[in-house]
């Protein structure tokens, strides 16, 4: 066996072993492209070739199938009483302003960071409607 393929294998499993422990979907398209470079080197191609190949399937496979596998993988919804917010009304505690990334409202006792939905700045003591949620934040739209 040619040691340009022995090194290939070897790289091969290091980035398996990183995976599996892991459990991130990180070096697996690493792995895949050590795969087909060890081929390649089973071929006797030059070196170059080969980590170009290496570099090129593991873009590819990770381009490909990395979107594909993280959705299907984290199909875990965590359930939250959260999104019961939306469409109810809060009072601003602190001036909404997304430029500054400042903003504060009172949503049934409980202070939420808060954005404007459509770039306006609010007042202090405006009453907003909540439009969704990002993150911890609360996306608002002043109430006319």
């Amino acid at each position: 066996m040619d040691v340009f393929a022995i090194i290939w294998l070897v790289a091969a499993v290091l980035f398996l072993i990183i995976e599996a422990l892991s459990v991130q979907l990180i070096s697996i398209w690493l792995a895949g492209g050590a795969l087909v470079a060890m081929v390649t080197a089973l071929f006797h191609v030059d070196f170059w070739v080969q980590v170009l190949i290496f570099a090129v399937v593991s873009l590819i496979l990770i381009v490909l199938t990395r979107p594909l596998a993280k959705r299907l993988l984290n199909r875990r919804v965590e359930a939250t009483n959260a999104d019961r917010s939306i469409g109810r009304e809060a009072t601003v505690t602190s001036e909404i302003n997304n430029i500054l990334g400042q903003g504060q409202v009172n949503l049934s006792g409980q202070i939420w960071s808060a954005r404007s939905s459509d770039g306006e700045i609010i007042k202090e003591g405006e009453t907003v409607t909540v439009e969704k949620i990002d993150g911890v934040k609360l996306i608002v739209k002043k109430l006319v």
